[in-house]
């Protein structure tokens, strides 16, 4: 086969596109501008570098994201083998080393016989370079450079589209004070995966005042601030009410402090980052402060109150465009055939969607490079749900995590939990079908 594709951009929706491709046979290049440049929020010379969480979230089939992740498993998924080897203990979440991931990444793309890196920047979809391939993939990630924005922005004829996004801090181990924490799950008794820092009431006051007053990061003169909701900045939340942290990421429910046998007021839950649990993030705790700040007010929770932050938070612009506007159902630009959209600009979001897009764009691109045009994913499944997602009509679109909210309405009433379980069951019932015939048409070409 002499198809090939180019791609910009390293992160999970590429290298998703990258091995789908490769493993059709289809020759792939991939246009990465680390080292040579880095976004604000990126500091590893790594493939798939994870900037934010270290978790994928739930692995329960009866969440949208649990079903995303068996569906992603089932198609080859790269992100699922790298994310399933180098897990750590998150309880239902699945969590990874994010090091380690990244370098599994890199590794398997870049000894791929099909796959060439090239280390550079593309500032313009009208590079030379971009020329001679059979299509483009921009996979450049909400932190796209500045130029390569602009112009993917003449072409859709967009200049608004972005939104906020945040990074939460992470604390040495070794410089929490075990004698104030303790370990245990919300919802699972059993399990010990998150370290829990109790507060009083009078605590929680004192911490809710502090970082309400607290100095942030404005906004530049010409942007206007538009949070995500799924990734709310903590003191943004705080603003909403002065107990609405403690019914959010702060919420004390199902948690005992083993020293006094009672529910703390609110408790501040602490993940590893890693195996060894060198290094645990402050779950819930992306943030717009200042640096300063962040140590002052942080250090406020028990247990933190000589805490080592090996990272701060950040506050960065995340862009995307009007996915319903300016893509196809195949998530192809309308005004420029040939170049195609993957991962959280196209107005998807989150680690699994991000890569879920790249993964079906790099499968399609494949298949059709054998002259094979593959059915959509049925709508009622999470890979289904979420592409329609982009293709949904909104008055306003906004990116979106995966949820049941996106699928097809049951055509039956029953209570919250029997709902989840009828779009479980819908699901996988539906995607075995859809691959079975996917396979089907794969064997008779």
């Amino acid at each position: 086969m002499n198809k090939s594709v180019a791609i910009i951009g390293g992160g999970l929706a590429g290298c998703e596109a990258a091995l789908q491709l490769a493993g059709q046979g289809v020759r792939v290049t991939i246009l990465e501008m680390k080292p040579q440049k880095f976004s604000p929020a990126h500091e590893s010379q790594s493939l798939g570098e994870l900037v934010c969480s270290n978790s994928f979230r739930s692995m329960e089939t009866v969440t949208g994201v649990g079903l995303l992740q068996q569906e992603m498993l089932a198609l080859g998924s790269l992100v699922m083998e790298a994310a399933l080897k180098h897990r750590v203990p998150a309880g239902k979440a699945l969590a990874v080393d994010r090091d380690k991931f990244a370098r599994h990444l890199t590794g398997r793309v870049e000894e791929h016989d099909l796959i060439q890196v090239q280390r550079r920047e593309v500032q313009d979809l009208d590079d030379p370079e971009l020329q001679g391939f059979d299509a483009v993939i921009i996979a450049a990630g909400p932190l796209i450079s500045d130029p390569l924005a602009q112009s993917l922005f003449r072409v859709v004829g967009a200049q608004d589209l972005y939104f906020y996004d945040a990074i939460a801090p992470i604390v040495s181990a070794e410089s929490i004070d075990y004698h104030k924490v303790f370990w245990g799950s919300r919802y699972r008794p059993q399990d010990d995966d998150y370290l829990n820092c109790p507060m009083s009431e009078e605590e929680y006051f004192r911490f809710y005042q502090e970082i309400t007053n607290a100095q942030k990061v404005p906004a530049r003169d010409f942007e206007d601030e538009k949070h995500f909701q799924g990734c709310m900045p903590i003191e943004a939340m705080a603003e909403k009410g002065e107990l609405t942290m403690a019914f959010g990421p702060l919420k004390p429910v199902g948690l005992v402090d083993p020293r006094t046998g009672e529910q703390p007021f609110a408790v501040v839950q602490l993940r590893a980052e890693n195996l060894e649990k060198t290094a645990f993030n402050l779950v819930g705790f992306q943030t717009r402060l200042k640096m300063g700040e962040q140590k002052r007010v942080f250090s406020m929770i028990p247990g933190l109150e000589n805490a080592e932050f090996l990272r701060l938070g950040s506050m960065h612009r995340n862009t995307f465009v009007n996915a319903p506007q300016v893509l196809t159902q195949n998530l192809e630009l309308k005004a420029r055939p040939g170049v195609y959209l993957a991962g959280q600009i196209s107005g998807v979001e989150g680690y699994l969607e991000s890569a879920a897009c790249g993964l079906w764009l790099g499968l399609r691109l494949g298949m059709e490079a054998k002259g094979i045009n593959p059915p959509r994913p049925p709508g009622d499944t999470a890979l289904g749900a979420l592409m329609n997602h982009l293709q949904s009509d909104a008055r306003y679109f906004q990116p979106s995590n995966i949820h049941f909210g996106l699928f097809p309405p049951l055509k039956v009433r029953a209570k919250k939990a029997r709902r989840k379980e009828l779009h479980a069951q819908r699901a996988g019932e539906s995607f075995e079908a859809w691959l079975s015939e996917l396979g089907a048409i794969r064997q008779s070409t």
